[in-house]
């Protein structure tokens, strides 16, 4: 049997897809927009925390010799 009766004698038994294949599209843009929606939910957290952030910084600020830069 030559290569290319090899090759179209595999592509006969190709296996249908478990679902329509628009739908594949479908799934990764609703876990790409759910991914999105964690991500965007994050925003601006550090901002929230500042001020403990600042008295922490300056609690902190001397200790062990350090400038803090």
């Amino acid at each position: 049997m030559s290569l290319v009766t090899a090759v179209l004698a595999e592509t006969e038994h190709a296996r249908e897809l478990p679902m329509d294949s628009w739908l594949y599209g479908l799934v990764a843009l609703v876990i790409f927009a759910a991914l999105g929606f964690v991500v965007w939910s994050y925003r601006d957290v550090a901002n929230r925390h500042a001020a403990k952030a600042e008295a922490y910084a300056k609690a902190h600020s001397g200790e062990h010799g350090h400038s803090g830069h």
